[in-house]
């Protein structure tokens, strides 16, 4: 009598193919943000219709990182661009501008990328730059739903066999993993140190389930992923947890990678507004104008709309020279200082984002909250992506590394 066959697995409809062929090679920064800027005309065209429909983004997708984007910040030494800090904000923020959902989508990319830097061996250098610069797009497993904080992990790393790991757990918020060709998860060991197991998208034991419904960056399919009894070789391993233990610009390169995607979305709200006033907008009755773009109320509001959305922009570009000088000379003060030069953008980005899209409504006038235009996604997407975390924790870290000298805390949301 023959064994019973295990249950086949379930074609999964969202799987991608690896690239057919490597990614273009970026070689400079006037490069990279001439790329993101026709990229983002593209993406913008359908971006309304693919917010209302919940439509995944996979086209698109595949063309921004066979764009080469997803690899700008592996370094030199191994094959890359490694543009500055600033020129990936601008890269971010065009993107975002355009389409928030998309410019999330490498967000934990491009984080890891950082990590690798940082942290891996020569070997892991070679394998997954290499992968990166081939097209190679990483998701990700980092936050869980149901702990206590943000950053208590029940996702659980043990030994299975000579040479081999299991992984265990359960993840949420999970951008980009949907879609990616592997999914870096985070489980912590017997010792509660963090590490990075590298996981490939169609590994036996992963799923990844598209149950994202936030009402805002709907199409970054930031759901569910299940990691069951999935083997890991050591040399998929990367322990992260070391670059919070030292000072390194892990935590400021996450957080600036958040507040370039919130100041992308001011900058879009902020072009929509515009449009909007100029086409559509009626002059009100009392005004004895004959266009709403006339009248002065609206002009003073427009004005300040720009100078918040100028200088959260200006300072984000102090952040990323903070963090250039911290990658370049990493010690406790470089590094304290690029967190807070992050913070302090972080805030500013945070309240252009959210009061630009509100403002929309206001000077665009009641045509504009129609179902038909959608503008409500400006909101909505500020709304829900300024949640990462607490801003209001940013006032006082701040406050009390002027007054009082003291360093804030190393982790990923500082």
């Amino acid at each position: 009598m023959s064994e019973p066959q295990a249950p086949a697995r379930p074609a999964d409809p969202y799987l991608q193919a690896l690239p057919q062929q490597p990614a273009h090679r970026i070689r400079s920064d006037a490069e990279a943000i001439e790329i993101a800027r026709a990229l983002a005309a593209d993406f913008a065209r359908e971006a309304a219709q693919r917010d209302r429909e919940r439509r995944l983004p996979v086209a698109e997708l595949n063309a921004f990182s066979q764009s080469g984007l997803w690899g700008i910040t592996v370094p030199r030494s191994h094959g890359g661009a490694e543009v500055s800090y600033r020129t990936l904000g601008e890269v971010i923020k065009t993107v975002a501008a355009a389409d928030p959902s998309l410019a999330q989508l490498p967000q934990n990319h491009l984080a890891i990328v950082d990590h690798i830097r940082l942290d891996g061996s020569e070997e892991q250098k070679r394998y997954f730059f290499g992968l990166v610069l081939d097209g190679v797009r990483f998701g990700n497993a980092f936050s869980e739903r149901n702990s206590r904080t943000v950053a208590d992990f029940e996702t659980r790393l043990s030994p299975d066999g000579e040479g081999f790991f299991r992984v265990d757990g359960q993840k949420f918020y999970s951008s980009g993993a949907l879609l990616a060709h592997w999914v870096p998860t985070v489980a912590v060991d017997s010792e509660k140190r963090a590490f990075l197991a590298f996981i490939r998208r169609d590994a036996e034991g992963l799923e990844v389930i598209n149950d994202w419904s936030g009402f805002g960056q709907r199409t970054t399919a930031s759901g569910t992923v299940l990691v069951n009894k999935v083997r890991v070789p050591a040399g998929h391993l990367l322990p992260v947890h070391q670059a919070f233990e030292r000072p390194t610009a892990a935590g400021p390169i996450s957080q600036f990678l958040q507040a370039a995607i919130d100041a992308g979305i001011a900058r879009g709200a902020l072009a929509e507004t515009q449009e909007q006033v100029r086409r559509h907008a009626r002059p009100w009755l009392d005004s004895g104008l004959e266009h709403a773009w006339q009248d002065p109320y609206t002009l003073q509001q427009i004005g300040d709309l720009q100078i918040r959305q100028r200088a959260a922009e200006a300072v984000l570009d102090l952040a990323a020279d903070s963090i250039q000088l911290a990658v370049a000379n990493p010690d406790e003060d470089t590094v304290a200082a690029a967190s807070i030069a992050v913070a302090e953008a972080k805030v500013l980005t945070t309240e252009a984002a959210i009061l630009a899209s509100n403002k929309l409504f206001e000077l665009a006038g009641t045509r504009s909250t129609l179902e038909e235009y959608n503008l409500d996604r400006h909101w909505r997407n500020a709304r829900t992506h300024t949640l990462h975390d607490p801003v209001r924790w940013k006032f006082s870290i701040i406050g009390d590394y002027y007054l009082n000298g003291v360093k804030p805390a190393r982790h990923p949301w500082l």
